[in-house]
C-alpha cells in the first residue's frame, strides 16, 4: 500500500520512478476507466518497468468519465472553465488534504514561507464561477499568509492599484497572482515601478483578448509593472500539483511531479530533450484519480528536467485519439 505522505518526501529520480510504478499498478487495479484504457492498448502490467512504458490517459477523459481510483466519498469536485454549452472537465477529489499538502509544499519549495508575503489575487473569470481548483488554492494561500492586506480583487482595479503601490513602497513582499488578460487590463490603466512584488500569471485570455506569444506578453507585463521577470504557474483542473516558472517561461516541477514529451505523430513514443511534442504529466499527488495524464499542451523539456509550454494542439493535430471511443 502506498502511503500518501511518502509522495512529498521524494528526493531522487530513482525513488520517483519506484513510487510512480507502484502508483501505476494501484491505479490499474482500482481505476476502472484507466484500466479499460490500458487494456485497450494491450498493456502488460507486469512488463511496465519504466516511466516511458506507463500509458498516459488523454485529458479529455475527464470530460466524459468519472476518473477515480477509490470508492471513498468525493470531498470536492473541481471543474474547468469553458464557454456556455461547452463540456467541461470534472475532477472528483476524494481527499482534498492531498491537494492542500501538494500546493503548500510546492509553494514553500519555490518561494519559502507564505507568511513572508502579502498575497493579492486578480482572478475575475475564476471567481465568477464555482468549482475552480485555482481559487481553492489561492484562497488557502491568502489565509495562510496571515496578513490582513491579502485578498481577492474582482474588477476594482483602482483599489488594487492603490494597495499594490502602498505595500511595495513600504518594502512589503507581495505576490500578485493574476489571470493573464486581467493583468494586461491593469497595466493598461496604470504603470507601476515595483521593487518588492512578484507578478505571477496563471495563463489564459479566457476569450477576452487575442492570444499572444509568451515573449510579447511578458515584455508588456514587465514594462507595465516595472519588474525584471514574470513568474508563471502551470496547473490544471485535472491535476493536484503545479509547476512554477520564476521567469523566462521555464518551469520546474516539485519532486512528486514530472513531465515527459511525447511524439505528436505517435502518442506512445517520446522525443528527446529540446524537441517539441505533447506534454505528458506525472502527478503522484493525484493518487486517488489518475497520475498519468496526456495533456493537449505542446512543450519541450530540457536535460535538467525543466520545461517550456509552447502552445496547444488544435483538435485536428491530435493523433491516436481514436482511443476516445472507450
Amino acid at each position: 500500500m502506498i502511503q500518501p505522505q511518502n509522495l512529498f518526501t521524494i528526493s531522487s529520480h530513482k525513488q520517483f520512478e519506484k513510487i510512480a510504478l507502484k502508483v501505476f499498478r494501484f491505479q490499474y487495479e482500482n481505476n476502472a476507466v484507466y484500466r479499460e484504457f490500458c487494456d485497450f492498448l494491450n498493456t502488460d502490467v507486469q512488463k511496465v518497468k519504466s516511466l516511458e512504458q506507463i500509458p498516459f490517459l488523454p485529458i479529455q477523459f475527464f470530460k466524459s468519465h468519472e476518473v477515480v481510483a477509490t470508492t471513498n466519498a468525493v470531498e470536492e469536485t473541481f471543474t474547468s472553465s469553458g464557454t456556455t454549452g461547452m463540456i467541461t472537465s470534472k475532477h472528483l477529489v476524494s481527499d482534498v488534504s492531498l491537494y492542500e499538502q501538494s500546493y503548500r509544499n510546492a509553494f514553500s519549495e519555490f518561494y519559502g514561507n507564505i507568511e513572508d508575503y502579502v498575497v493579492l489575487a486578480l482572478l475575475p473569470s475564476y471567481l465568477e464561477r464555482s468549482g475552480s481548483s485555482l481559487i481553492y488554492m489561492v484562497k488557502d494561500l491568502i489565509e495562510l499568509s496571515n496578513n490582513e492586506n491579502s485578498g481577492f480583487y474582482l474588477h476594482n482595479y483602482e483599489e488594487l492599484t492603490t494597495k499594490l503601490t502602498e505595500l511595495d513602497h513600504v518594502g512589503q513582499n507581495v505576490i500578485l497572482i493574476g489571470v493573464t488578460y486581467a493583468l494586461l487590463d491593469l497595466v493598461e490603466q496604470q504603470k507601476f515601478q515595483l521593487k518588492n512584488t512578484i507578478i505571477m500569471e496563471t495563463g489564459g485570455m479566457k476569450g477576452k483578448r487575442k492570444e499572444m506569444i509568451r515573449e510579447e506578453l511578458h515584455e508588456i507585463l514587465c514594462n507595465g509593472f516595472g519588474v525584471q521577470s514574470i513568474h508563471s504557474e502551470y496547473g490544471m483542473t485535472e491535476l493536484l500539483s503545479q509547476a512554477y516558472s520564476l521567469g523566462n517561461g521555464v518551469f520546474e516541477c516539485p519532486a512528486w511531479m514530472q513531465i515527459l514529451i511525447r511524439d505528436t505523430e505517435d502518442a506512445l513514443t517520446y522525443v528527446s530533450s529540446g524537441k517539441t511534442g505533447g506534454v505528458n504529466v506525472i502527478d503522484l499527488a493525484n493518487i486517488n484519480s489518475c497520475s498519468f495524464i496526456a495533456t493537449q499542451d505542446l512543450g519541450k523539456k530540457y536535460p535538467n528536467n525543466s520545461f517550456e509550454i509552447l502552445g496547444r494542439f488544435d483538435n485536428s493535430d491530435i493523433r491516436g485519439c481514436n482511443l476516445m471511443v472507450l
